[in-house]
């Protein structure tokens, strides 16, 4: 079975969305926002114990980006957050962008980005 949902944070053009879709053996999620959403980096986080500290969870983490694009910093946090919060293979693909952005906008768009995350984090403890 499948399960979908969808996430929003932020308004115009720092509008960030999330998009699901999560079976029971890993999860998808599509992260795009700003002017201009696309495909900048696709990322596959793999939870397990640590070497250490077994009873912490670490992953090992592929990260794929497009040359020239800054994406995969997002996509590789959401990632690792995601997997480590449900256990499962996480696959984020993401494409967030806004024209002349300056330090500010960046800040707003990544805080954005972590908004949805953490929505989908809480969803995802609240079934558990």
């Amino acid at each position: 079975m499948i399960k979908q949902s969808s996430y929003q944070a932020g308004e115009g053009r720092f509008c960030i969305k999330m998009f699901v879709s999560e079976t029971d053996e890993g999860l998808v999620a599509q992260l795009f926002g700003g002017e201009k959403p696309h495909v900048g980096a696709m990322v596959l986080s793999v939870p397990a114990p640590g070497m250490i500290n077994p009873g912490a969870i670490t992953c090992t983490t592929v990260v794929v980006p497009l040359l020239g694009h800054k994406d995969d910093h997002v996509a590789k946090l959401a990632a690792e957050q995601i997997a480590r919060a449900a256990g499962v293979p996480v696959v984020v693909v993401a494409g967030v962008h806004v024209d002349d952005a300056g330090e500010k906008e960046i800040k707003e768009l990544v805080d954005n980005c972590q908004a949805v995350t953490r929505a989908l984090i809480k969803d995802l403890q609240a079934a558990k």
